[in-house]
């Protein structure tokens, strides 16, 4: 499927006439090609790392725990690390992507995720864990935002194709990180240490294809005129985002879903190993969630750019995450597959938002816009929701209350969902007068 949307892109820029780099020199089809192809599989690798550090510490937490000599409040903290850095390094994206260029940020982010991921195992106290942790992070939420912009901007005309194919190999990289760093911790001597630096290896390749792009400013038209109209309008915003309701909707909407996504990542494993199921099937059962965002991401974006609204796509998927938590109460380890398989659905929500960030605004402007307020509030209003979950278990000694506010967050994540998929764009509710 990654190979057709390839060979699309190169159909699609092979027959372009040749254009004129920001160098001034003389750009051919098939440079632009391979161009092209080079900024799909950057965008395909940095998909595939966005979560690995999540879902890798979700599968080993409770070794972490004992390793480091963690309370169940203190590792509901650190499940609370992600969308807090999410939030706060969010919102320095489109200031950065402004100055030194969206390539060259990314390549940075992976640079970052690589160095955090290989120091934080062998920091040796929970503050230096939580502090590597937060370096990963970083590159991580950096990319977040400025992902759905290099799609806006490089692929106007297949937004629902390219953030598929984006979200795709992101929930490949949740799943793949879910599954086998349990076992591959076995093989490689049953040190958790080791099974958590190895994801750092991963993140090192994806730095290599956004190297050409670094010294680009504008990660955006090879046409010289069209890259400085779309480099002034993203100097110049003009949009007073905070008065648009409908991105009001959606940074709701997306906190929601990451707040119901990070518990899942987080403490999902752990309600399984807790009802007695062994902690490699717990893993694996984590990883059929994960990866259930595989094919189901590529299919909702492209069904969401159908359709006039997106509403009943966001009712849809909550109804499977309530079939999922009722499920976790009732039956945690007699119908775990299907439990797994519901919440796995229940998290494609995290594709259709960043359709609908590029589908709720015209430009690439305001993408960027969009998609830094919507993600940093939106991650923002998430942090409380790891949290809590890991006090709630501590003091009640076990997942009813957790899986009851897990439940009761899913109703008004539906509602917003709704009012996110209106048809409309924020240029038109938040525009200067």
């Amino acid at each position: 499927m990654m190979v057709d949307m390839v060979s699309e892109q190169t159909r699609m820029t092979t027959s372009t006439s040749i254009r004129t780099s920001e160098a001034g020199e003389p750009q051919t089809a098939s440079t632009r090609t391979w161009t092209t192809r080079l900024l799909v599989l950057g965008i395909v690798l940095s998909a595939l790392n966005l979560r690995p550090a999540i879902t890798s510490l979700g599968a080993l937490l409770e070794e972490v725990r004992d390793g480091l000599g963690m309370s169940g409040s203190v590792a509901g903290v650190l499940t609370s690390v992600p969308p807090l850095c999410f939030a706060l390094f969010g919102v320095m994206a489109p200031r950065l992507a402004r100055r030194f260029g969206p390539g060259a940020v990314v390549c940075g982010g992976m640079v970052a995720i690589a160095a955090g991921l290989l120091l934080r195992p062998y920091a040796g106290s929970t503050a230096g864990f939580l502090a590597a942790s937060a370096l990963a992070l970083m590159g991580i939420a950096v990319s977040n935002i400025l992902m759905p912009v290099i799609v806006k901007r490089w692929f106007p005309d297949r937004v629902g194709s390219m953030t598929g194919l984006y979200s795709m190999a992101l929930a490949l990289g949740t799943a793949s990180a879910a599954a086998v760093t349990v076992p591959m911790t076995e093989v490689m001597g049953g040190s958790w240490q080791t099974g958590l630096a190895v994801w750092a290896g991963l993140a090192a390749a994806a730095v290599l294809p956004w190297i050409p792009f670094v010294r680009q400013r504008g990660a955006g038209p090879a046409d010289p005129v069209a890259a400085r109209q779309e480099h002034a309008r993203v100097e110049q915003p003009g949009l007073r985002i905070t008065r648009s309701r409908t991105a009001w909707a959606l940074a709701v909407f997306f906190g929601l879903q990451a707040t119901a996504a990070y518990i899942t990542m987080g403490w999902m494993a752990q309600i399984f190993r807790d009802a007695g199921v062994p902690a490699s099937t717990a893993g694996l059962l984590l990883a059929v969630t994960m990866v259930m965002g595989v094919p189901l991401a590529f299919v909702i974006p492209r069904l969401a750019t159908r359709l006039p609204h997106q509403g009943p796509i966001a009712i849809a998927l909550g109804v499977c995450g309530l079939a999922g938590y009722a499920g976790l109460y009732f039956a945690p380890a007699a119908g775990a597959w299907a439990w797994a398989l519901l919440l796995g659905v229940s998290n494609c929500s995290f594709p259709l938002a960043l359709t609908m960030v590029g589908m709720r605004a015209r430009t690439g402007a305001g993408v960027a816009q969009l998609s830094a307020f919507a993600q940093s509030t939106g991650y923002l209003l998430s942090i409380p929701g790891p949290l809590l979950v890991g006090v709630l278990y501590q003091h009640s000694g076990g997942w009813g209350l957790p899986l009851a506010l897990m439940t009761g967050l899913m109703i008004p994540q539906m509602l917003v969902g709704v009012l996110a998929g209106r048809n409309r764009t924020v240029e038109d509710e938040a525009a200067r007068p």
